[in-house]
Formats: C-alpha cells, sequence, structure tokens
C-alpha cells in the first residue's frame, strides 16, 4: 500500500483499500490557497491543546510538546521553510502530519475532541476579525484623508451636479464629506459584522458536538471570542458571517467606485476639475500628451470582483442541505480576494494629511454664475408666479445661468437684481466654511472613537445657509 494511502489512514481509516487517484488529490486539495489560515489555524490549535490539559483530557507533557512544536512550525511557515504537501489536502493535515512528525503521539492527541469542520470554521472566523480589524484601519485613513482636503476647501465653490448637469453650487469641502459619510457608514457595519463573526465554533466538532468535557467557554476566552455557538449544526455548516461580510466589504467598494469616477471624470479635460499627482498616474505609450488616472480606474474595476465574491458566496450556500458539504471549500478564495481590495480602499486618498488632489480654478468658475441662480428666481416667483408656472420667466432665467454664460454681462438684464444676492452669497460662503469646518471636527472626533455617532444633520453646502442673513 502507498505510502499516501497511509498518510490519509491517519486522518480517515483503514475502510479505504486504495489510494486516492492523483487527479482526485489535484482537485479536492486546497492546502494552495488555505494555507493562509496558518497562523490561525496553529493559535486557535493551541488554545484547543491548553484547555485539553485544564480538563486532563491530555497531560502536560502533551502540550508541552504540542507547543514546542507548534513553536517550530510557525517559525518555518514564517520564513518560508514550510513543506506544503498536496498529497495531505489542507492546512489542518499539513500542520497536524508536521507536528506529529516533531512530537510523536502528542501531535496525534491534539485533534481530541475537534472535527475539521468546526476546525476550519473557527480559522476563518479569526482570519475575518483580523481582515476587518485591517480594513478597519484603511477606512479611518481614507476619512482623515478625505477630512483634511474638505476642509482645506471649505470655501471652494464648485457646481454641483443633477443627472450629470450642473445644478447649484457646492463647496468642494461639501462635496467630500459626502463621502466621509458613506465610508463613516461602512465602518459601522463592519463593526456590527465583527459582532457576530466573533463566536466560537470550536467544540461542535463534525456536526453534533463530542463527549469529551471540553470547556469551550475557556477557549473562547483565549482566542477573543465574545460567544460561543450555541448550535452545532449551524456552527459547522453556515456562511452567513463570510456573506455578510462580503456585503459590507462589497459597499466599501462601491463607494469607492463611485469616488473614483468622480476623480476620472474631474481630472479629464471635459471638466478640468482637479489635478492628481504624477505618483498616482501613469503616461501612454503613443501619446505623449496623456496623464492617466489609472489608480482611481482600477479601484473602479476591482469592486466588480467583489460585488462578484459575494454573489458566489450567496450562490455557494444556497442548495447546501446540513450539516458540513465539500462545497464550503469554494467559501475561501471569494474571502481572501475580497479583503485586499478593500484593505487598500483607495490609494490615492490613503495618506493622511496630504491632500491627493488640488480642485482647479475652473471648477470655481463654473459654480460662479450659479451661485444665486435658485436665489434669484425664487425672489422672482415671490414677486408673482412661482418659477415651474413662468415658463417664459423661467426659461430667461435658465439662459442667463447655463454654464456656458457662467459670467453675464454688464449690459445683460438681471444684473440689477442679482447683486443683492451676490453681497449676501460672499457672507454664506464665510458663514458656510464654518459651518463645515465644526462638521469636519465632529468627522474627525467620530473617527477616533466610532462609538461617538455619526449623525450630523447639519448641511454644510452654499445650500445650506440663510441666504436672506
Amino acid at each position: 500500500m502507498s505510502s499516501s494511502l497511509d498518510r490519509k489512514q491517519q486522518a480517515w481509516s483503514a475502510l479505504f483499500s486504495e489510494p486516492v487517484d492523483a487527479l482526485v488529490q489535484r482537485y479536492t486539495a486546497s492546502v494552495g490557497f488555505d494555507q493562509r489560515l496558518a497562523r490561525f489555524d496553529i493559535q486557535a490549535s493551541l488554545a484547543h491543546a491548553r484547555m485539553l490539559a485544564a480538563q486532563h483530557i491530555i497531560g502536560a507533557q502533551d502540550l508541552a510538546d504540542i507547543e514546542r512544536g507548534m513553536a517550530e512550525i510557525d517559525a518555518d511557515i514564517a520564513a518560508g521553510r514550510f513543506d506544503w504537501k498536496l498529497e495531505l489536502e489542507d492546512v489542518h493535515l499539513n500542520i497536524e502530519a508536521r507536528l506529529t512528525q516533531l512530537v510523536g503521539d502528542a501531535g496525534k492527541r491534539l485533534h481530541t475532541g475537534r472535527s475539521r469542520n468546526d476546525q476550519v470554521a473557527t480559522d476563518i472566523r479569526l482570519w475575518l476579525r483580523d481582515a476587518i480589524d485591517r480594513i478597519q484601519t484603511a477606512l479611518k485613513r481614507l476619512r482623515t484623508s478625505l477630512v483634511d482636503v474638505a476642509e482645506a476647501h471649505a470655501d471652494t465653490l464648485m457646481p454641483g451636479f443633477t443627472h450629470l448637469q450642473v445644478a447649484q453650487p457646492v463647496t468642494f469641502g461639501h462635496h467630500l464629506l459626502a463621502y466621509v459619510e458613506m465610508f463613516g457608514r461602512d465602518a459601522e457595519r463592519l463593526v456590527d459584522c465583527r459582532r457576530r463573526v466573533n463566536r466560537l465554533p470550536l467544540g461542535a466538532a463534525a456536526l453534533a458536538g463530542t463527549s469529551y468535557p471540553l470547556d469551550r467557554a475557556m477557549v473562547a476566552g483565549e482566542l477573543g471570542f465574545e460567544g460561543i455557538a450555541q448550535n452545532s449544526l449551524d456552527a459547522v455548516s453556515d456562511r452567513d458571517f463570510a456573506i455578510e461580510f462580503c456585503a459590507a466589504a462589497a459597499l466599501v467598494m462601491v463607494h469607492v467606485s463611485r469616488l473614483s469616477e468622480e476623480l476620472v471624470l474631474w481630472m479629464s479635460p471635459a471638466f478640468g476639475f482637479i489635478d492628481l499627482p504624477d505618483r498616482y498616474c501613469t503616461g501612454s505609450s503613443i501619446m505623449p500628451q496623456k496623464k492617466n488616472p489609472d489608480v482611481p480606474e482600477l479601484a473602479r474595476g476591482k469592486t466588480g470582483r467583489v460585488v462578484g465574491h459575494l454573489t458566489a458566496l450567496l450562490v455557494l450556500m444556497k442548495g447546501q442541505p446540513l450539516a458540513y458539504n465539500k462545497d464550503n471549500q469554494e467559501d475561501k478564495e471569494p474571502l481572501f480576494d475580497t479583503r485586499h481590495p478593500a484593505r487598500y480602499p483607495h490609494p490615492v486618498c490613503r495618506h493622511g494629511a496630504r491632500p491627493p488632489c488640488e480642485c482647479r480654478g475652473h471648477a470655481r468658475r463654473r459654480a460662479q454664475g450659479l451661485r444665486h441662480g435658485h436665489r434669484s428666481c425664487g425672489l422672482s416667483g415671490e414677486e408673482g408666479p412661482g418659477f415651474s408656472r413662468c415658463p417664459r420667466g423661467g426659461g430667461a432665467c435658465r439662459a442667463r445661468l447655463h454654464p456656458s454664460r457662467t459670467r453675464p454681462r454688464r449690459d445683460e438684464p438681471g444684473r440689477t437684481a442679482s447683486a443683492a444676492p451676490r453681497r449676501a452669497g460672499r457672507r454664506c460662503r464665510s458663514a458656510d466654511a464654518a459651518r463645515l469646518g465644526a462638521i469636519a471636527r465632529h468627522h474627525r472626533r467620530h473617527i477616533a472613537s466610532p462609538g461617538a455617532g455619526a449623525d450630523c444633520t447639519a448641511a454644510s453646502g452654499i445650500d445650506g445657509v440663510n441666504w436672506a442673513a
């Protein structure tokens, strides 16, 4: 009988009379990608071993041997010296086989009272906790950077858009704070997701628990879990916590994609609102005049991958009966690939206080002619029929305020009528900048202490001030 089969018998049983086919071996092996769970597998195994020793299920010498062997394995993996074997299928059997080589039967006794089913569920939850914490750090940097730029442009006018048509003036700072709000909600969703991830499944064994007197609370405490999964079938078979993470990450990336789209548009000559530093752009191999916003374009493109992974996990789980099925091996690659784009949500904006872009004067000029548009039309409406019921007057107003005519000549109608709102507008911009500064400070407090609350109802656009003041 082959040595390959002998190794399999350590994990399975003597029931099998022939070795696994080489093609099946390659098809079912997951060690090529799940080895990134190794650090968490070792962490969970050590907590399990200490609990087994505390419950007198294994001896003190066994525990000492296991700790010594795991320390050597951990060092080998970190140094890239560990020999991952395809025939051992996954990260768990590879580590267990190497541990047994190093410390003998104590390595086999480590698996007492557990199955790979609850073992992998525990490893994934530990990995997800770490992934969520890293993404939260990235979101904190991103939000801080956006607040920095928003404060620097608290009174920088730019046109606001609806239907991608120039509508009303806002400030560049107000526009950026919209994304701060979005990413703030993303951070809150990840906090909620982490709370549901943080439940210990270890002890559920294959599907129905074990007769060994395990102390699951001890393991949960050592690993930092807030509670214990109560139903063994659910603990080993469901991946809703992974789906929830992918959904939260997909929303992060959707917001990243929207910001990226605007950076691409604003940098184009048709808009000309911003300029990205050269270090965030590339050129063309054939057109020397080009400066391409590759970073936001690629961030926009990566969003499709993350959304696709969410769909993949939803479809993966929809047809599975209880409890664990081999289908669940397919949960890891989508998870692993989701973390990386979400962990670096926008390289352009992740450098803290250094502004990622500068708002050009063209954006301010495009907004100048709109600054008092709705107020002027409102004044006309107060003296007669409303704007929507006055097509001739409304049309004239639209003509005067069209972006192609943002600087009316002195002899154009309406110059005298707009003088008072123009003076009021200067006062409004000053007041608005102060209000935006207060809102920015609120966001800084919330970023530093998420429990402070994210709600901030005061408007910080030009329309958020009292024009009659």
